[in-house]
């Protein structure tokens, strides 16, 4: 099956399990709810608000442009 998730989403999901941080953590850490991080990871959510990939950048201690497409 082929991935199906934008490819900003992907790379959030791909820093994650990098880091070795399970969605549980990564959700008290940013404040996003679990339920919210299941449905980007999973591809139910596919717009998701810009402060919600905020919330989970500044978690992952990323960049917004280390994401995005340039």
């Amino acid at each position: 099956m082929e991935n199906m998730l934008p490819d900003f989403l992907n790379k959030l999901k791909n820093k994650r399990e990098q880091r070795g941080i399970t969605q549980k953590e990564l959700s008290r850490m940013s404040g996003v709810s679990y339920s919210t991080l299941t449905k980007l990871e999973s591809g139910i959510i596919k717009n998701p608000s810009f402060i919600i990939i905020y919330k989970i950048t500044k978690a992952l201690d990323l960049k917004l442009d280390e994401i995005m497409d340039q």
